[in-house]
């Protein structure tokens, strides 16, 4: 029987064999991977992947999950537990004493939906400064609306700033939905499961920060045509020039740029 959920945490329990075994699968596992779990909760997902890795180091926030889990998995020699907030250590740090578990090159999480956007971040950096070295892979189990949102393609209504930021720096691919019901308690949202392959894209921004930048203040207004979102970096007339040069209507909105034209664009410009 698993523990009462503590809504400090946001914490619910996944219990559906299918969706478990859908992210397992997603991870693409093999017995040289060095496992990264973030939040492992009651361990029902932990099990699952632990016969397939090198390794798997879980970092878990709840010092009474941690005992719980000392106890169903402390034995278990590739295991590794450290109690914890994710966002505030520092796991290159933390791992010098255990060689093993150093380096970690996958991460599998199913993560509290109230700090997913911080906890993208440390995963994979930003377009001014990604994460080095970059993990081979990352599965995560998000808010459903979120998760359409990171693998949103431009033009349609989910595509926002988020997805360019992250499609910067991960390729992003939507696995499957995971139903309410499939969780103890039931949240009030669906879940979704997404695969992320961190890499540098090609051609990159000149200048990663006016890229930021010109993302953030584009999205600012998203009824708003893009022209009028930029004028105060980009003079009106010489953005709608610019477009038009670059195949782009000049009545355009933010969303309907993929990635590739926003770096284009924020190259054009410098």
């Amino acid at each position: 029987m698993n523990p009462k959920a503590n809504k400090q945490f946001a914490q619910h329990w996944l219990h559906s064999e299918q969706a478990l075994s859908q992210i397992v699968t997603a991870a693409n596992l093999q017995l040289s991977d060095r496992l990264l779990e973030i939040g492992p909760g009651t361990g029902a997902l932990t099990r699952r992947l632990l016969p397939q890795v090198q390794s798997l180091v879980a970092v878990e926030i709840d010092r009474k999950l941690c005992k719980l889990l000392v106890k169903k998995l402390g034995q278990t020699e590739n295991f590794l537990l450290l109690q914890g907030d994710f966002l505030s250590l520092d796991l290159d740090k933390l791992l010098v004493s255990f060689p093993n578990f150093q380096q970690p090159n996958k991460v599998v999480a199913n993560i509290p939906y109230n700090i997913t956007g911080p906890i993208l971040e440390k995963l994979l950096g930003t377009i001014t400064q990604p994460r080095m070295p970059a993990f081979d892979l990352i599965v995560l189990l998000l808010q459903k609306e979120v998760a359409q949102r990171l693998c949103a393609q431009p033009g349609s209504r989910t595509f926002g700033a988020l997805s360019v930021r992250v499609q910067y720096l991960a390729e992003c691919e939507y696995i499957c939905d995971v139903p309410a019901k499939a969780f103890s308690p039931v949240p009030k949202v669906d879940s979704a499961v997404v695969r992320l392959r961190p890499q540098v894209v090609d051609p990159p921004a000149n200048e990663p920060k006016y890229l930021e930048t010109l993302v953030k203040l584009g999205f600012a207004s998203k009824r708003k045509m893009l022209r009028n979102n930029l004028k105060s970096l980009v003079e009106r007339d010489r953005l709608t020039q610019l477009l038009e040069q670059l195949n782009i209507d000049p009545l355009a909105r933010a969303e309907d740029l993929s990635v590739a034209q926003w770096i284009t664009l924020c190259n054009q410009l410098q």
